[in-house]
């Protein structure tokens, strides 16, 4: 398996010289990571969910003063001011949106009328069908694996891609559990064109989230994460005191307005961005787990794509070997 960015979908649909992109994580992605991704041959994208409209507009200014390369916002279309931050998009002339957690037919046809190319974030082969024919110009299907909100399929991503890649015709880019050049390699062998990576860039030093929150990650193993809170949005969360609250609610047979007052406002600001690791809600994927190091977000993508590059020309090579 060779790799040839002339012939990948996704480094052609955004003009990028390697297919990894950076997840647009609440409190996590402002415009200094964005940056960094973007001008180290990537897709770096601001997380918008988290901003206020006005918040928004000074990540712009500063993304277009930080790079003259291609990069993204993520609108998760659940959260409120969706059309005030679709009005900034188009002002400052984004020219990549990656949209999330809500109906893609929505503002799709808006924002591919102004020249936009639209990416929506999908669990399940059924939605990623309906995003096709709403006309978005690509699909980033998530498994199960990932940080924050999921899908409540449950279904993993090895098992995911080839499903969706079977499906559709459009580009598909894959995330939930891809930390690693290795890992990239194997969901491209799979049909992806691309990856989407967030857990690991919560870990780099540009970052927006809270360095007790990346402490945390850095210390957090196998198991140490868990997907929460399907009767409102299921979310995958480190377990700490807040995570132990919601389980023990679970387990009682809560019901969504209980959860929800549980949750209450600001639950995710309080953990990754303020560093609360008691009572904060702390998002994270389960590739968490093998994250040990804080490092520029170049390094990160240089570390994944010379694995990746690596591990194309001698794919079966062995990274390890079993004593007795």
């Amino acid at each position: 398996m060779q790799f040839d960015p002339s012939e990948n979908r996704i480094c052609q649909l955004f003009r990028i010289e390697k297919p990894v992109i950076q997840a647009g994580m609440i409190w996590a992605s402002g415009w200094r990571l964005a940056a960094a991704v973007s001008n180290a041959g990537g897709l770096g994208i601001i997380g918008a969910g988290s901003m206020y409209p006005h918040i928004l507009e000074e990540h712009l200014r500063e993304m277009q003063t930080a790079t003259g390369r291609p990069y993204a916002v993520n609108l998760p279309l659940l959260y409120p001011d969706i059309d005030k931050h679709v009005e900034l998009i188009l002002k400052y002339k984004v020219p990549v949106v990656f949209t999330s957690a809500g109906n893609p037919k929505i503002w799709t046809p808006v924002l591919k009328a102004a020249g936009i190319t639209v990416v929506h974030v999908v669990s399940s082969t059924k939605f990623a069908l309906k995003c096709q024919e709403a006309g978005v110009d690509a699909v980033v299907a998530e498994g199960f694996e990932a940080g924050g909100h999921n899908g409540r399929e449950e279904t993993t991503t090895l098992c995911l891609i080839p499903e969706v890649r079977k499906a559709i015709t459009i580009p598909l880019i894959a995330a939930g559990g891809i930390g690693s050049g290795r890992a990239m390699f194997a969901v491209m062998a799979l049909g992806a064109e691309g990856v989407q990576i967030g857990s690991r860039f919560v870990c780099s030093e540009e970052a927006s989230s809270h360095i007790n929150f990346k402490n945390a990650v850095l210390n957090a193993g196998e198991g140490d994460t868990q997907l929460s809170l399907k009767q409102l949005t299921p979310v995958r969360l480190l377990k700490n005191d807040f995570y132990k609250l919601v389980s023990r609610a679970e387990q009682e047979g809560a019901s969504p307005e209980t959860l929800n007052e549980l949750l209450g406002r600001g639950r995710a600001k309080k953990g990754m961005f303020e560093g609360d690791l008691s009572e904060g809600e702390l998002e994270i994927g389960q590739v968490s787990a093998g994250i040990r190091e804080i490092m520029p977000a170049a390094a990160i993508v240089e570390e994944i794509w010379d694995e990746f590059l690596t591990t194309c020309s001698q794919p079966f090579k062995s990274y390890g070997t079993v004593k007795a």
